[in-house]
């Protein structure tokens, strides 16, 4: 190392808590703290990682603000794409890592930093996250992961701690939170096996509201632009819904996936807004876009998902998806109803000038205004054509 700084990406929690005390006590370097705001974190909030930090004595704590260009870079083709892993889950953390990742290598830069750390384990997907980009924007740094290093448990490092005059309450402690704008993960004993679910504890939103609830969310060209008819950017409206249904405990699951590193692993979360919005996006597209967009997307939509998962976001291919992705919601614009209620929310209908479901050609189901039963008939004697020169051909004696 040409200098002892090192810039160390802090959330506050167990896992970085531990790494300042041993960076400064093992291996003697000035630690520089960072925590990247990617929308998980009140004003608050900061101010307590901050002195958090200072207390188990950093050198020097920087917030990072990086909500807007986390959606704008990230989120918001997610919300395109309606990406949910394996059906389930929003990439809650899996966006927020890379964003993060990118923001610490580029503080490390101008810091002059010779080092840069993080917590996680090394058997997790984050560790890839962080390294990978660390790698591409900042090379000539060292990456030291003393979690990843020493193969250390939750409870190693809470007697490390304690040992170095540091409490940790160990009913906290026991599940790992990693909370951002588009969600929430939860960690713990339970999701290290296959059977058994998160206990209610385990959330950091309970379920607080049990009288359901009528709201609608604004869409403007693909992105949220409203709630309940109040105009707002992006990032409050996204914060503002997930408010809003948190309280109804919307949004909870269990991902079970392939890791980056080839196991299969398990993490709980919650992401009332993320889900919501994913599913009113989709509903609202399947009114205005046509059936082979709709396909189209899906496929990308998917790939681009799995790729972020991945770490790739720097693979060229990405910001070809995210112009295909940009240009299908040109005509993706209109209200969507929402009733919530606890635990699940119901997407009850839309409002669009662009809804395709118009009457003036016909009523599913009811009646047909631009075509006539003769039509029909025609119709479909040609579209069986294929169907049944492949029977007269193979047909069996």
């Amino acid at each position: 190392m040409k200098n002892k700084k090192v810039v160390l990406a802090f959330s506050g929690g167990l896992d970085t808590s531990y790494c300042v005390k041993y960076l400064k006590n093992e291996k003697q370097v000035e630690v520089y703290s960072a925590i990247v705001n990617t929308g998980g974190f009140s004003e608050m909030e900061l101010i307590e990682i901050e002195e958090k930090a200072l207390r188990l004595g950093v050198k020097q704590h920087v917030t990072l603000q990086e909500t807007e260009a986390y959606y704008d870079n990230i989120i918001k083709y997610l919300i395109f794409g309606n990406v949910l892993k394996n059906n389930t889950y929003p990439l809650s953390v899996s966006a927020e890592r890379i964003y993060q990742a990118i923001a610490l290598a580029n503080y490390a830069k101008t810091v002059g930093a010779s080092a840069i750390a993080h917590g996680s384990t090394g058997a997790g997907n984050d560790q890839i996250r962080f390294d990978l980009i660390f790698q591409l924007i900042a090379p000539e740094l060292e990456i030291i992961t003393p979690i990843r290093d020493q193969q250390l448990s939750r409870k190693a490092e809470i007697d490390y701690l304690a040992q170095n005059g540091v409490g940790v309450d160990w009913e906290k402690a026991q599940y790992s939170i990693n909370k951002g704008l588009w969600g929430t993960s939860v960690g713990g004993a339970e999701t290290l096996t296959s059977n058994l679910p998160l206990p209610e504890v385990a959330f950091p939103s309970q379920l607080t509201e049990t009288v359901p609830k009528i709201i609608t969310i604004e869409f403007d060209k693909g992105e949220i632009s409203g709630i309940n008819g109040e105009e707002m950017k992006p990032v409050k409206a996204i914060q503002t819904l997930e408010n809003i249904a948190n309280k109804y405990a919307i949004g909870r699951d269990v991902h079970v996936g392939d890791t980056i590193i080839g196991i299969k692993g398990r993490v709980g979360f919650e992401a009332a807004a993320a889900s919501i919005i994913i599913k009113a996006h989709h509903t609202l597209e399947k009114h205005t876009l046509s059936k082979w967009q709709l396909h189209w997307k899906e496929q990308l939509g998917s790939w681009y998902g799995m790729f972020i998962h991945e770490s790739q976001y720097f693979e060229p291919v990405m910001r070809n998806i995210e112009a295909f992705l940009q240009d299908t919601q040109e005509n993706v614009s209109g209200s969507v109803s929402i009733a919530l209620h606890p635990y699940r929310f119901i997407v009850q209908g839309i409002t669009s000038s662009h809804d395709l479901m118009t009457p003036d050609f016909g009523a599913y189901g009811e009646i047909n205004k631009n075509w006539s039963g003769e039509d029909v008939k025609g119709f479909t004697k040609v579209l069986a054509n294929s169907m049944q020169i492949f029977k007269h051909v193979n047909a069996k004696g």
